[in-house]
């Protein structure tokens, strides 16, 4: 596979401490860290920007039933699958984003719904107890990791006949990679793996992104026993990043004139999430 080679001699030790310096979403809000009013505006952020996640995860659904979330970081996603009544295992490598998540489930009275495990994808099974779920679920977080087929390998172990797996990487061919492409790689298209990585993430300097196309995404997930029974792409960021990072959500020119139909048709041609969900079949 063309996308899963560039990175793989770069140290874990590198990804951790990227992620401890700035766990993802962590400044989604100004209230002050771990307090109710803090994290009811991240997880308003996060899902305003966002807003396919919730359907992606479809929370409801997985009540009763337990999940296993590789890559929680400080806990939205979580908190929303155990508020809805599943039973979580929610594993990440960043210990100071296990810090946060640990506090939201605290904050909202869930911590007897959660099992929090600090670990690497790519060993899951020597931190992580050997169960079976009815959901394995990972939202943007597998691309970041060294070798991200064998993290998709330990999910095996953690499967059933049936287990629903729902992932989301980075799509190659989107609107992001275009703009970051132009606005930062003079169009060095031969370095396009290296510069997108670089400005990825809010905070510059990402270690490890890969990106995937469809059928790349698809052969990720295919080829350690899953079975891709959906995949779309979603998600185009239309916001003037220096107010967005003040808490102001004007849309770029081009983007506010836009009809909402055309966008959204955009967005799912060159969106930069590449959601599949797939079906264990041993």
């Amino acid at each position: 596979m063309t996308t899963v080679a560039r990175f793989e001699n770069k140290p874990i030790a590198e990804v951790q401490d990227y992620w401890n310096r700035r766990p993802c979403n962590i400044r989604h809000s100004p209230k002050p860290v771990g307090s109710r009013e803090y994290f009811d505006e991240v997880e308003k952020r996060k899902y305003f920007v966002e807003p396919h996640i919730p359907s992606f995860a479809d929370f409801p659904r997985w009540a009763g039933k337990r999940v296993l979330e590789i890559g929680c970081g400080i806990g939205t996603d979580t908190l929303n699958f155990a508020r809805h009544g599943a039973q979580v295992t929610a594993v990440d490598l960043s210990e100071k984003s296990l810090e946060v998540a640990r506090q939201r489930a605290e904050v909202f009275g869930l911590s007897d719904r959660i099992r929090f495990y600090q670990a690497n994808g790519e060993e899951l099974s020597q931190v992580v107890p050997v169960e079976s779920y009815d959901l394995i679920y990972s939202f943007g977080v597998i691309h970041h990791t060294p070798h991200p087929g064998k993290v998709v390998a330990q999910l095996r172990d953690y499967a059933h006949p049936g287990t629903t797996l729902k992932v989301m990487v980075y799509h190659r061919w989107s609107y992001k990679v275009m703009w970051i492409m132009t606005k930062y790689g003079k169009l060095q298209f031969w370095k396009t793996n290296e510069i997108v990585t670089q400005h990825a993430e809010a905070q510059f300097g990402c270690p490890i992104a890969y990106i995937y196309s469809r059928s790349e995404g698809r052969q990720l997930v295919e080829e350690h026993g899953f079975k891709v029974r959906d995949l779309f792409v979603d998600h185009i960021f239309p916001y003037v990043i220096p107010e967005y990072v003040q808490y102001r959500y004007r849309k770029v020119w081009y983007f506010r004139w836009m009809p909402q139909w055309l966008f959204r048709a955009l967005e799912r041609r060159l969106g930069w999430h590449l959601c599949l969900t797939a079906e264990f079949t041993g």
